[in-house]
């Protein structure tokens, strides 16, 4: 007898909370994520394409965390130091961590994990480590048919990021194809 006073009671609080529209009714939120959710995996026909959207933000935002490699001599990764020098190393070093981060489309800013100071080259070609970001922190990220990437100033065009067998970073006016120094590997 109890249950069905409970049910009793259950019921007449439904039709009262009904009547006074309190209840909580379907009100198209689970059809709209499913049409969210269903335009998110394929483009619908006949919908504007976006042109400013996916294309123009290609990998912006995303860090990558990298040691770049020269394969100059035995290799060298190269590191940058808190005192601003960039220079070589053998073996991963902890300095030799870099984040890499895309700027723009196909270019990148290199920055020291352990130091914070971005990589950067002036006008003579020579790097350095800068506590701020500016133009000469930015690098144009080329993938050459060797797997190795070549990074080229974007302030100083045809400058090349590089080591030299003597654990000295320098840039390279060759294309990186022709220059194994101007080669850079993730490792």
């Amino acid at each position: 007898m109890g249950s069905l006073a409970a049910l009793r009671t259950v019921l007449i609080l439904g039709l009262v909370a009904r009547l006074a529209g309190c209840a909580p009714g379907l009100n198209g939120t689970a059809d709209r994520w499913e049409a969210l959710y269903s335009r998110s995996l394929a483009r619908i026909p006949g919908e504007k394409r976006e042109e400013s959207g996916r294309d123009s933000n290609y990998l912006l935002g995303i860090k990558r965390l990298r040691r770049l490699y020269c394969n100059v001599g035995i290799g060298f990764h190269i590191q940058v130091l808190p005192d601003g020098r960039i220079t070589g190393v053998h073996n991963e070093h902890r300095y030799s961590l870099l984040q890499i981060s895309p700027v723009e489309r196909g270019v990148v800013t290199l920055l020291g994990i352990r130091s914070g100071l971005f990589v950067a080259m002036n006008r003579r070609g020579k790097l350095y480590g800068s506590l701020h970001y500016n133009n000469e922190c930015k690098f144009r990220e080329t993938l050459l048919a060797n797997n190795y990437n070549a990074y080229e100033s974007v302030a100083y065009p045809r400058m090349f990021i590089g080591l030299r067998p003597a654990l000295c970073p320098t840039c390279s006016f060759d294309y990186p194809s022709n220059s194994s120094a101007a080669c850079s590997l993730y490792k």
